[in-house]
């Protein structure tokens, strides 16, 4: 992983001042990963598993890690391999308490002097991110979310997905900069030529392999980081 620069590079931060599209992930990417919402979803991924397979929820967690490393999603496994009604199971594990999200100024301001486009680009469905992004304050700056949905029920990293958003939002990937806590999706966003920035938040899932050439660069938290860039330019 030599290309990795951790933390606050400013030759990084020189590399990519001038892009013209800024493309972030949502969990564990705008929000800080001890905010810790997704251990709700997962519980209630387990929840939906088990009922769905009548089994104990410890082998609802290993059907549910095992898609979501195979397909991508949990619901993309759940969906090829039983028939899941997609709507029916996002309306189910997105309904959870969203308090631990509060406003985060920072991000606010750093958004405020970032240049250009913002775009979300999520495996999660637009209601769930519009209400993350309303607690975070900064739903305003953003032009566009690209969904789930969006994407015809096809997860990242699966690159058809990102060659549809691309195409639809007309985005020139070597002018584009990606923000993402799970590094296996930035693979294909490499391919195409945007800067890759993988958010290590610790989490075994989240980690690249070990001759990965997709992550440019590294950082632990993007309000943060986004604070200095804006700030050294």
């Amino acid at each position: 992983m030599d290309q990795i620069t951790k933390g606050l590079s400013p030759d990084f931060s020189e590399k990519i001042k001038d892009k013209k599209t800024w493309i972030f992930d949502l969990d564990n990417t705008l929000y800080h990963s001890s905010v810790n919402l997704f251990s709700q979803i997962e519980q209630k991924m387990g929840e939906y598993i088990a009922g769905l397979l009548d089994t104990s929820r410890e082998e609802a967690r290993k059907v549910q890690k095992g898609y979501l490393v195979k397909y991508g999603t949990s619901l993309a496994g759940l969906m090829q391999h039983h028939e899941v009604d997609p709507h029916h199971f996002l309306d189910f594990v997105h309904d959870i308490d969203f308090s631990p999200v509060t406003r985060d100024h920072r991000l606010d301001n750093a958004l405020s002097e970032l240049d250009g486009r913002k775009i979300i680009f999520t495996n999660a469905d637009i209601t769930y991110t519009n209400e993350v992004i309303k607690r975070l304050g900064v739903a305003h700056h953003f032009d566009d979310i690209f969904d789930i949905l969006a994407a015809d029920l096809q997860p990242k990293p699966q690159p058809p997905t990102y060659e549809k958003f691309i195409r639809e939002h007309d985005i020139d990937p070597h002018d584009a900069v990606y923000f993402e806590d799970m590094a296996v999706n930035l693979g294909p966003a490499h391919q195409m030529g945007m800067s890759c920035v993988w958010i290590n938040t610790g989490s075994e899932w989240g980690n690249p392999s070990d001759d990965a050439d997709y992550v440019h660069h590294e950082i632990d938290c993007l309000s943060t980081w986004l604070h200095h860039h804006v700030s050294s330019k």
